[in-house]
């Protein structure tokens, strides 16, 4: 399989066509070599419409999901990122020029991912991922959906940094943009994706009589 050539239909078919007009964002998905970062014998769905698989439970988010995430984070070189389940996303922001760290707990993720983040300079921290890596961060992302936002990850972020994530209930997720400001943090909505719930952030069932 011509990868190369996939990458940058990826970006004309899924990328460009979806308002993603980063110029940064695009130069690096035609650079990034995400057929690294999944598991072997799924290469070959790496650039498709699909989300490939890491490990199980564990996928890549959708090309052009992930793309309209990081574009609407407003990324700008220099900024220190997070990515939480997130290391296409990391690679890309690498490459864009923030400083990027990968948390992960899994380490059937860490044994596909690794070999190639940290070829490209990016450190990878194994740690439960509701709790985030210490520091305060311009941008936290998540390429894994959650059924709710935690705390701790609002609570990593500088003042204005912003957190991209898509929040699940059901069938249908929203991918939103929130902001962290003096009173408290805002939140946009971007798109809807039907990105996959990471493990373990699925809420507790609700106990009724």
């Amino acid at each position: 399989m011509d990868y190369f050539a996939a990458r940058q239909n990826m970006v004309e078919s899924q990328v460009r066509v979806n308002d993603v007009t980063d110029p940064a964002l695009q130069k690096a998905m035609r650079h990034i070599e995400r057929e690294r970062l999944v598991a072997p014998g799924q290469g070959f769905a790496a650039y498709g419409d699909v989300e490939p698989q890491i490990a199980p439970g564990r996928a890549l988010m959708l090309p052009r999901d992930l793309a309209k995430l990081l574009h609407g984070l407003k990324p700008v070189a220099g900024q220190k990122v997070l990515a939480i389940g997130a290391p296409y996303a990391a690679a890309v922001l690498k490459h864009a020029g923030l400083d990027v760290t990968v948390q992960e707990a899994d380490a059937r993720v860490q044994t596909v991912v690794e070999p190639y983040l940290k070829a490209l300079g990016i450190s990878l921290v194994v740690q439960d991922l509701k709790t985030p890596v210490a520091g305060e961060y311009d941008i936290i992302v998540s390429e894994g959906a959650v059924e709710e936002v935690p705390a701790e990850w609002f609570a990593a972020l500088k003042l204005h940094g912003r957190l991209g994530v898509v929040v699940r209930s059901g069938a249908l997720g929203e991918a939103r943009v929130y902001t962290r400001l003096q009173a408290g943090v805002s939140e946009a909505f971007v798109f809807n994706a039907a990105t996959a719930v990471l493990p373990g952030f699925t809420k507790a069932p609700a106990f009724v009589f």
